[in-house]
């Protein structure tokens, strides 16, 4: 599969997000368990997760469990698999999201993100949401600390603006080496710091890329610019849809949420599709930006 690179790391250029098989809707876990091969087992090398993904509140880092019993139970080499997690977003298992972004629940989350997923150090942590109530430099900073201590090896943030970027960018000494922002046929209001990270030459990582859990699977039916060159091409419409994330720049990885091996493997052959010019000017003239 085509790579792409976070900092030093080189992962496959699709990666898979976890969040749909922990959250309303779960499938049990045997089809987890082979979604997540099926995504090993066709390249795939970046897998993302995060503490908060899951249902009820007596089970945070359902996610980050699922996943770390997946790869120890897979049969092939899984020592080149980026797994990354976030901390900082909560689910008090009402349905609802707050945030903690004080230094000490940071610190304490992503050590237990270690433990949860059997690692002695993770690779890539990410802030996950500014809380509005903790000066943003004061979670960077925690994050900053992890880093500097080796309880993470790469530091990332989502849900952030440009001044975020930079301002996290700075905190880290430079080494901030992904973003991870929402983004979508549908929700291009991010396009600003998918463009910024691009000059920076940090990784932007869509969330959601295919409209969310209850709108991939109407991509085409929601977006007729997307179906009518997957029709042409012979393609899913989200294939369409992730192949034109990756042609607008190329530190874009696309994290594809996923809870069945059928669709994981459809969305790793976007890394193959080559568009045009003329279908990815139709595409990105396609729709209105979200607000």
């Amino acid at each position: 599969m085509q790579q792409r690179t976070i900092g030093p790391r080189s992962v496959s250029a699709i990666g898979l997000g976890g969040m749909p098989m922990s959250i309303e809707g779960r499938p049990d876990e045997a089809r987890s368990i082979a979604t997540i091969h099926a995504a090993l087992d066709v390249g795939v090398t970046l897998i993302d997760t995060a503490d908060a993904y899951h249902l009820h509140a007596d089970e945070v880092g359902h996610n980050e469990e699922l996943i770390g019993r997946a790869l120890r139970s897979f049969g092939g080499d899984t020592s080149g698999v980026l797994v990354a997690t976030k901390g900082g977003h909560l689910r008090p298992g009402d349905g609802s999201w707050t945030q903690d972004g004080r230094p000490e629940h940071v610190k304490e989350a992503a050590k237990a993100s270690a433990r949860r997923l059997g690692v002695d150090a993770i690779g890539l942590y990410q802030f996950h949401r500014p809380d509005p109530r903790v000066p943003y430099a004061d979670s960077i900073g925690a994050v900053r600390d992890l880093l500097d201590e080796g309880v993470i090896e790469l530091a990332g943030i989502s849900n952030a603006n440009v001044a975020q970027i930079d301002e996290a960018n700075e905190i880290l000494g430079g080494r901030l080496v992904s973003v991870q922002n929402q983004f979508s046929p549908a929700f291009r209001s991010s396009l600003g710091e998918l463009e910024h990270c691009a000059e920076l030459g940090i990784a932007f990582l869509p969330w959601s890329p295919l409209g969310g859990i209850a709108r991939a699977a109407a991509v085409g039916e929601r977006h007729g610019a997307f179906q009518r060159v997957a029709e042409t091409r012979g393609v899913s419409p989200q294939q369409v849809a992730l192949a034109w994330e990756l042609a607008l720049a190329p530190v874009v990885i696309p994290i594809p949420g996923a809870s069945r091996p059928g669709s994981i493997r459809d969305s790793v052959q976007a890394a193959a599709l080559e568009l045009t010019a003329d279908e990815l000017d139709t595409l990105s003239g396609a729709g209105e930006l979200a607000a």
